[in-house]
């Protein structure tokens, strides 16, 4: 008969890896911060304010589709961001208990490395070229305007960079070892 005090037996599988390096929670954590300020300039575009807009230029953002997708855009940036720091934390290692199906089951390490590493390719070509906006002329901005938005994009040259870091330190933490020594 269990107690409310016994241990019961869970479908879990204990956690072998050991801990990630610090520089490697802290770049999990870092890409959030720098997917952050494009989504605020965003968000500030959808709420009304022109962001470095001419009158002219701000017309096609005040239709109801232009800020369903420039909130849409900026909350998945976000949240495909967060996905990175699950490479540094216990719930990248077991699905959550709260996951239909899936709860209390053991993350394959390639299951996670494999769309990880894929995203960090496309994140790196994507934003590689971010010189796009200091070099093409938008007419539909002002000078200042330009030159905000312009700094406050250039903080996601490093997404795919981080991403590739952790996905790299997570491998390496959770790849086979072999007896008696490094895999």
């Amino acid at each position: 008969m269990m107690g409310p005090m016994s241990t019961q037996v869970t479908t879990e599988t204990p956690v072998t890896a050991p801990p990630p390096p610090r520089w490697a929670v802290w770049a999990a954590h870092a890409t959030t911060v720098v997917v952050l300020p494009s989504g605020l300039w965003r968000i500030a575009l959808v709420l009304g304010y022109p962001a470095g807009y001419t009158d002219e230029g701000f017309v096609p953002f005040q239709s109801l589709d232009a800020k369903v997708w420039m909130l849409t855009l900026s909350v998945v940036c976000e949240l495909v961001a967060f996905l990175t720091i699950g490479l540094v934390r216990p719930w990248g290692e077991v699905v959550p208990r709260w996951i239909p199906w899936l709860g209390g089951r053991a993350v394959r390490p390639m299951a996670a490395v494999v769309p990880a590493a894929l995203g960090a390719v496309v994140l790196t070509a994507l934003w590689a070229n971010i010189p796009w906006w200091w070099t093409y002329p938008h007419d539909n901005m002002t000078d200042t305007g330009n030159l905000v938005v312009g700094i406050l994009y250039q903080p996601v040259v490093l997404w795919g960079p981080l991403v590739a870091a952790v996905t790299v330190s997570y491998y390496r933490r959770h790849r086979p070892r072999r007896e008696g020594g490094r895999a």
